[in-house]
């Protein structure tokens, strides 16, 4: 009986024992300095804020070594001793400034706060030159709009500042300066140099990243004038491309609108393009090869040529090869007008027609044309699938024939027709030049 007593209080001592313990750890937590934050400020409060966060992480820095962990019971004991520690080091490690005091409040979260007095001579004004290398003119445009407002970052980290303090500052301004530029102009990097005076002249150069546009293939096309009358503007499109050249792939398909938009306007603005009614469509794949497609349509005019090339026709009389001009106004989105002409040059023979077609629906088309050579008249419908296949009737009064054909686009240059009439089936190539 008296053995169990015995063990019954051994085990209530031990339970109050383990929560003495846990409690006491408890309050051995609480008393200590678990962490520290500064404040650095001038009487003046014209400290520019990226140097002050600067300042103020390393005061914590220095002052987390000295204070954290300790008891916060002894601490008043040596708060003083550590207050001249912290000036004497920060002190030292500053160049413009003088520590003016330094002021410990204790707590599981401490607050050191450090006055400063600025040296004379600070800098009143930020002027920043930028210089663009690698690029266009054009381009050095875009690059200089991407970075209005740069400005801000030096006046921001310099204003205010003891011209001798400025030389350690560059690690501050290269931190927010990149900041900057991944923001705004990604694609180019960034170097400074800073002359300090009361009045500050910063000189920024910016240059391209790799990888770099490095060639360019350029096309032209039409679907309402003959190609080869757009080959005396590709000079002039060319060079407005190459202004691509050596600038970061990245910032090109960034700007493809911007660019687009140059080479638009280069052929839109030209005398021949406005006579016509041109309007330019550009598109642009960006990459280390960049390529451009140029569309340029009229909605006042068809004018085209085309030459047919016939393989596996036996029809007697009739030649294989032929070249057709056509020259169409519109007169109105749906009507159009227009000349016809054949010339067929293995057998010295030409013709020409005058017509009339209309869009009866989206995708559908019925027209005539007199012939007036054979005085007869073609009357014919065609109907588009998709922008690549077409399928077309006509009956020709002249010989009473009826033709079929379906034709599809293998290239802008190059359209294959299967064709077919009362007696026979052949393949007709068509060269859209």
């Amino acid at each position: 009986m008296l053995g169990r007593r015995l063990c019954a209080r051994a085990l209530g001592v031990l339970f109050a024992l383990v929560l003495l313990g846990a409690g006491g750890g408890t309050a051995f937590a609480s008393g200590t300095i678990a962490a520290v934050r500064a404040e650095v400020a001038t009487d003046d409060g014209a400290l520019p804020p990226a140097v002050q966060a600067r300042m103020e992480k390393s005061v914590a820095a220095i002052a987390a070594q000295l204070i954290e962990g300790k008891p916060l019971a002894s601490y008043e004991e040596r708060r003083k001793a550590d207050e001249a520690t912290i000036r004497e080091v920060f002190d030292k490690v500053l160049v413009g400034y003088s520590v003016s005091s330094v002021a410990i409040e204790p707590g599981e979260e401490s607050c050191v706060r450090v006055a400063l007095v600025p040296w004379a001579d600070r800098v009143e004004d930020v002027e920043v030159s930028l210089s663009v290398e690698g690029v266009s003119p054009a381009v050095e445009k875009m690059v200089r709009d991407d970075l209005a407002g740069v400005e801000t970052v030096f006046q921001q980290s310099l204003e205010g500042l003891p011209a001798a303090a400025a030389d350690w500052t560059n690690g501050v301004l290269k931190e927010s300066l990149n900041a900057y530029m991944a923001a705004h102009l990604p694609e180019f990097r960034a170097d400074f140099d800073v002359e300090t005076a009361q009045k500050a002249h910063v000189a920024l150069t910016v240059y391209p990243k790799m990888p770099v546009v490095r060639t360019i293939d350029l096309a032209m096309r039409s679907d309402t004038i003959a190609n080869f009358t757009l080959l005396e503007k590709r000079s002039a499109l060319q060079r407005k491309a190459d202004e691509m050249l050596g600038v970061p792939v990245a910032f090109v398909a960034r700007h493809e609108a911007e660019f687009a938009r140059g080479m638009e306007e280069t052929l839109d603005a030209s005398r021949e393009f406005r006579a016509l009614g041109l309007r330019t469509k550009a598109t642009i794949a960006a990459g280390e090869q960049t390529s451009i497609m140029s569309r340029s349509d009229t909605t006042r005019y068809r004018l085209r040529l085309e030459g047919w090339g016939d393989v596996g026709r036996h029809s007697a009389g009739i030649g294989d090869v032929r070249f057709r001009a056509h020259a169409g106004a519109m007169t109105s989105p749906a009507d159009e007008f227009f000349v016809q002409a054949d010339v067929l040059p293995q057998d010295f023979g030409w013709g020409w027609a005058l017509g009339y077609e209309r869009r009866v629906v989206p995708g559908l088309s019925a027209n005539a044309r007199y012939d007036m050579r054979a005085h007869a008249w073609t009357t014919g419908v065609r109907t588009r699938f998709s922008p690549r296949v077409e399928l077309r009737w006509e009956y020709r009064r002249a010989d009473r024939t009826g033709e079929l054909g379906l034709s599809c686009r293998l290239h802008d240059f190059l359209r294959v027709e299967l064709v077919r009439d009362h007696s026979e089936g052949w393949l007709r190539l068509i060269g859209d030049f």
